[in-house]
């Protein structure tokens, strides 16, 4: 867990005694108020969120999204305030307010990589680890459709990540979800990841709200240096909540698409990056396809190709139970050499050939059969180059 979930416990969200310290994640309200919203909530609205005053937010600079912690006091008419800002992002507010936002820095190609691999038996991870690596910044899209295994996957890659980096910020965000679902992502991950949440039985404007609340809190941890993941289930939802809550533009497109529907999906997802001297947004975000629905259509080929990392999830494997259902030929990472050595990357690309030559159940139970006679990636590696080696 981060360092910030590992002090003493704070009040957050509560209602609680003055001069006391409080935390939140800041909202910034349609009047141009800025207030705490408790992160052990979800970011729920409550009378007792201390507000936070015009003249703080512009000495130190602050922006949707910042975790601060601070003293409160009782203002007038009884609202909760911050009477003292503490810490923003873990930053004294002063040497926070130098800080310069994501977007206004230069954006890198990824070149440091998550090995998800944890043990032999771990095949969906070091799968992905052959096929469709993930780095740090990484722009993933998760192509699925229902049913074949996207949800189990996240899981998994925020386990993963977890166990192998533990400095890591793990963000999952939640979008017009079943509540099941979102009560099973909470208990399975709850020692690994952060889970935000606006599940079906909610309005619009709370799916909206909380995606852009969440984003913006990933946001202001990367510009602090930090490495971030946030998995997103799913950019559809995310696409049909924001075609419908977004002012419209008054052109319709192709599937009742609002012309403008998705301005702001677009910027959440393209906001994965690694930036220099330090910190990563890595985006994990699933997308799904053959649903029947002409909108979920168009909105897959809205971000079809936006991505530098592509995982395309195939119902003809998950329909005879292979698991992972992962089309290798169809899936990949742009960059990849990035990642490995040469011989390494000589090996990939030796699986990757003698893959893509059959047919993708045939694929998979054969890459499955070699994951399970070598015990790790790197040992299965080690024999393709010396195949490679051995043939040239």
């Amino acid at each position: 867990m981060k360092r910030d979930e590992q002090e003493a416990p704070k009040q957050e969200g509560q209602e609680g005694r003055s001069g006391e310290i409080r935390t939140g994640v800041l909202e910034m309200t349609r009047k141009g108020r800025g207030v705490l919203r408790p992160r052990t909530t979800g970011f729920k609205r409550s009378p007792q969120d201390p507000a936070v005053s015009h003249g703080a937010i512009s000495r130190f600079n602050l922006r949707p999204g910042n975790w601060i912690e601070g003293i409160v006091d009782r203002g007038r008419g009884g609202q909760w305030q911050v009477k003292k800002i503490l810490k923003v992002n873990g930053l004294d507010p002063e040497e926070w307010a130098e800080v310069e936002e994501y977007s206004e820095r230069d954006a890198l190609t990824p070149d440091e990589q998550y090995v998800l691999e944890t043990g032999p038996e771990d095949y969906s991870m070091r799968v992905i680890d052959l096929i469709a690596p993930i780095g740090k910044g990484t722009r993933g899209l998760i192509v699925a459709t229902p049913r074949s295994g996207k949800t189990v996957l996240l899981q998994q890659m925020a386990r993963s990540i977890g166990k192998n980096y533990p400095d890591s910020r793990i963000i999952a965000l939640l979008v017009d979800e079943r509540p099941e679902e979102v009560t099973d992502f909470k208990r399975k991950l709850a020692d690994v990841a952060e889970v935000y949440a606006s599940p079906n039985d909610g309005d619009i404007s709370d799916h909206t709200r909380v995606s852009q609340l969440a984003m913006a809190y990933a946001h202001r941890w990367l510009e602090v240096g930090e490495d971030v993941v946030v998995l997103l289930d799913s950019l559809t939802r995310l696409g049909r909540a924001f075609n419908v809550g977004t002012k419209g533009s008054g052109r319709t497109m192709s599937g009742g698409m609002d012309a403008r529907g998705m301005e702001i999906p677009r910027k959440i997802f393209g906001s994965a990056r690694k930036l220099e001297p330090k910190g990563s947004l890595t985006i994990m975000a699933t997308c799904l396809i053959e649903t029947g629905s002409r909108m979920d259509d168009v909105i897959f080929h809205e971000f079809r190709g936006t991505g530098n990392m592509e995982l395309v999830l195939d119902r003809r494997l998950s329909d005879l139970r292979i698991f992972p259902a992962i089309n290798i030929a169809a899936s990949g990472t742009r960059n990849e050499e990035r990642f490995f050595s040469e011989e390494v990357l000589k090996a990939h690309h030796a699986i990757r050939r003698h893959l893509t030559r059959m047919q993708p159940v045939e694929a998979m139970e054969a890459l499955l059969k070699a994951l399970r006679e070598h015990k790790s990636n790197k040992e299965l590696l080690d024999r393709m180059l010396m195949v490679a080696n051995a043939g040239s």
